[in-house]
């Protein structure tokens, strides 16, 4: 056999015993313990808790996995990632869990917040043009035009989230709190170029965005 269809197929293999596919179905009694916070549909009614309706299912499968690993007692610093309200919450969940919940929410129906008319106009420009005199790119480019996300990327669906938890999230890859953008950190090297402003303006803009 060609050795690199031989090398093919073993990727393959690894791959798929890596990542067991999510079972919609059995996500959703598994996600009764994650509806207090982030809504029985993924659609949280508090702003500081993000959507997860809609969202991308490899984007949600690492960050569970991300968050599990960094909210463990003695986790390294900079390791996965740390959310304080979810502190061992999912110590318990298996891969298997971890990734029927990605596939209920993934499955669910997102909902679509509004901006604030007067941050649209900055808004719309930071998302679709940048900062190119900064070397910030549009964030189109990664999130699409709409805001949906590239899901094969893990690139995450942006539109209808919360404008506090985003800004939270550029706030805390601005100051390095968050660190799990992976070794390029294009998220903290993009969100070094925006101002508290340009913050408050892109998160309201996001919020309204379909």
């Amino acid at each position: 056999m060609n050795k690199a269809l031989v090398t093919l197929l073993l990727t393959l293999g690894i791959t798929g015993l890596a990542h067991a596919a999510g079972d919609a179905a059995a996500g959703q009694g598994k996600a009764a313990v994650c509806g207090a916070c982030h809504g029985p549909d993924g659609n949280s009614a508090a702003p500081n808790f993000p959507k997860l309706a809609g969202q991308g299912e490899r984007y949600l499968l690492k960050q569970m996995q991300d968050i599990k690993a960094g909210t463990k007692p003695g986790a390294p610093e900079g390791s996965g990632r740390k959310v304080l309200e979810m502190t061992g919450m999912l110590d318990n969940f298996s891969d298997q869990d971890l990734a029927d919940l990605a596939a209920y929410f993934t499955s669910q129906k997102p909902t679509v917040g509004a901006a604030d008319p007067q941050l649209v106009e900055a808004g719309e420009t930071l998302y679709r043009g940048g900062k190119l005199a900064d070397g910030m790119p549009a964030c189109t480019g990664c999130h699409s035009p709409n805001g949906e996300g590239n899901t094969p990327a893990a690139y995450p669906r942006l539109s209808g989230q919360h404008a506090q938890y985003v800004a939270k999230q550029l706030t805390d890859f601005r100051e390095g709190a968050r660190t799990n953008d992976g070794d390029n950190m294009i998220m903290r090297s993009i969100a070094a170029k925006l101002s508290n402003k340009d913050i408050a303006a892109i998160s309201s803009y996001i919020q309204g965005l379909h």
